[in-house]
């Protein structure tokens, strides 16, 4: 399966779908989802069931339940006991990668449009430094919207941290470097001593479709 699928190891279970396609399975809502989109406009609802049916189908496919997966208080989805993984949606992708706890200790993906960010954007969640290396970067690779892909490798940082670690992330507590081979090293900027693996771990992304995608995983402790 392309898409995230090329970018994880093997251990993951990967479900995604493009554009208007659908994925397989129930498409409905489960005790404890209804209410998180009960107020929330078409578009939004729809996007919050499309990326909940891709979360089952992966759970299916690492053969894990694939009941609920509510919303914990930052927003992460709760996954069944004994399970990792993360859900990712932007115009034109969604997917979900899950694994077993006792293979990975945690898995961040996220999937942004290939296009400029916003005016304002990048000088919010980018360091001087990690700015500098855009140009080089761009004149490697001129297809490639840089400034979103490092704008997408930190969001998937901070999928894979936060369940972890329980604490809030902010742009400027890591940096990233990102190479034109389709790897990249996240690093925080002043990790603490609970910080463990996540003070420096790497990450792949692509160029898929229109669509940057970016993971990130820890393999489960020893």
């Amino acid at each position: 399966m392309p898409g995230l699928a090329t970018l994880l190891p093997a251990a993951v279970a990967v479900a995604h779908c493009r554009g208007d396609e659908l994925p397989d399975g129930d498409l409905g809502l489960y005790p404890g989802e209804e209410a998180i989109v009960a107020r929330a406009v078409d578009k939004r609802r729809h996007e919050f069931v499309v990326a909940r049916a891709c979360a089952r189908q992966a759970l299916r496919r690492l053969g894990a339940p694939a009941g609920a997966i509510p919303k914990g208080s930052a927003g992460e989805p709760q996954w069944p006991p004994g399970v990792v993984g993360s859900i990712t949606h932007c115009a034109g992708y969604t997917g979900a990668a899950v694994a077993r706890r006792s293979d990975l200790l945690a898995i961040g993906v996220d999937a942004e449009p290939n296009e400029p960010l916003p005016d304002g954007v990048l000088r919010l969640t980018a360091a001087a430094g990690e700015r500098a290396q855009l140009d080089w970067l761009a004149a490697q690779d001129p297809a490639v919207h840089w400034g979103r892909l490092l704008f997408c490798a930190k969001e998937a940082l901070f999928k894979a941290w936060y369940p972890v670690q329980q604490q809030w992330l902010g742009f400027a507590d890591a940096t990233i470097r990102l190479e034109p081979a389709g790897t990249f090293r996240a690093r925080l900027t002043a990790p603490t001593p609970d910080a463990g693996r996540f003070a420096d771990c790497p990450g792949r992304w692509s160029l898929d479709g229109g669509v940057l995608l970016a993971a990130l995983w820890l393999p489960a402790d020893e």
